[in-house]
């Protein structure tokens, strides 16, 4: 699988959490860090499917994600550790570390796999 396969609806479901974090409990950290790492996530996504495109990797895009997703492993999971509440903490966190391994594989193995020409 592509990585603009699994990073733009894992963006989106950022938005989404920060939107109803802000909606239920007027959090505005809730909206600052789902709605903006959303949508660097969905932009990085964008990116990688442009390139993906035009045939190429976007290594820019893969580094983006991956930071993203470890930036949120390491900081839900100090929030799970805190609080002890699976929504939204431990959910997070969990969804961001298997996204940041799934970000790890795809640089060690070379980003997107580009199809070859067929002749």
């Amino acid at each position: 699988m592509h990585d603009f396969c699994f990073t733009i609806p894992y963006g989106l479901i950022l938005i989404v959490g920060g939107t109803v974090g802000y909606a239920k409990k007027r959090s505005i950290a809730s909206l600052g860090g789902g709605v903006g790492t959303g949508l660097l996530l969905v932009l990085a996504g964008y990116l990688s499917l442009k390139a993906f495109e035009k045939k190429k990797n976007s290594y820019f895009a893969l580094v983006v994600e991956t930071v993203c997703a470890a930036v949120l492993t390491v900081v839900m999971g100090q929030r799970y550790m805190q609080t002890s509440k699976i929504m939204p903490a431990g959910i997070v966190a969990g969804i961001s570390a298997i996204m940041t391994g799934f970000y790890l594989y795809k640089i060690a193995t070379g980003g997107n796999h580009i199809p070859a020409k067929a002749e």
